[in-house]
């Protein structure tokens, strides 16, 4: 039997932290948000990848669209069956065409990625070049990201009622490592127009601590 996640459908839904949030209701086809709002107009000039900070002028063969929380984990929790029967399933449409969870990342890296749960390795783990630590299942991005991670995946979370990819303290913690610098922010603001809906723990960082 599929079960269900009981999520209010109305525009805003209240945080566990006492606060409201807004979740994405302008776009649902996840294939033509990515084409045409993620590289067509977000990324329309090129950018830096997200995981390695490394720039691009066209999204190229080395590029795709990556989720800092995976659509293969969001499947999962809306057991909405196989990737064609998600397709068919209007929340998990919502859901995966959420550009405040869509990032540029190079295949490479995001083949390594896509399973893994978030985590705080030992630091006896050398980093790769991107400053990424990896061991079996478990991925831990480079410092100058992680608060971007923690803070997208605290939406995420609080937005559309999905499990933590990993410990809530790690990512308060990663928040409160990396605040919010010019480049999320403006990245942050450009999402919001294009999507009509903000990320509140971008705006107020302190709001991660209270869940």
């Amino acid at each position: 039997m599929k079960k269900t996640i009981a999520i209010p459908t109305t525009l805003a839904i209240a945080l566990s932290a006492g606060m409201v949030i807004a979740q994405n209701t302008r776009f649902s086809d996840p294939e033509s948000v990515v084409k045409n709002e993620f590289w067509g107009n977000l990324y329309a000039n090129g950018g830096s990848s997200f995981f390695c900070d490394e720039p691009f002028k066209s999204k190229g063969f080395v590029m795709t669209d990556g989720h800092i929380y995976p659509l293969a984990d969001i499947r999962t929790a809306l057991d909405c069956g196989t990737t064609s029967q998600c397709k068919r399933d209007n929340r998990y449409r919502q859901i995966a065409s959420d550009l405040h969870n869509m990032v540029p990342v190079r295949s490479r890296v995001e083949l390594k990625r896509r399973t893994a749960r978030y985590e705080n390795l030992s630091t006896t783990l050398e980093r790769d070049e991107c400053g990424i630590r990896t061991n079996n299942q478990f991925f831990e991005p480079a410092e100058r990201i992680k608060g971007d991670v923690a803070r997208t995946m605290a939406y995420m979370v609080e937005t559309y009622g999905l499990p933590w990819l990993g410990a809530t303290p790690v990512f308060q913690s990663w928040s409160q490592l990396d605040p919010p610098d010019d480049k999320e922010l403006t990245r942050h603001r450009r999402v919001a127009e294009i999507q009509g809906n903000e990320n509140p723990f971008v705006t107020n960082p302190d709001l991660i601590n209270r869940l």
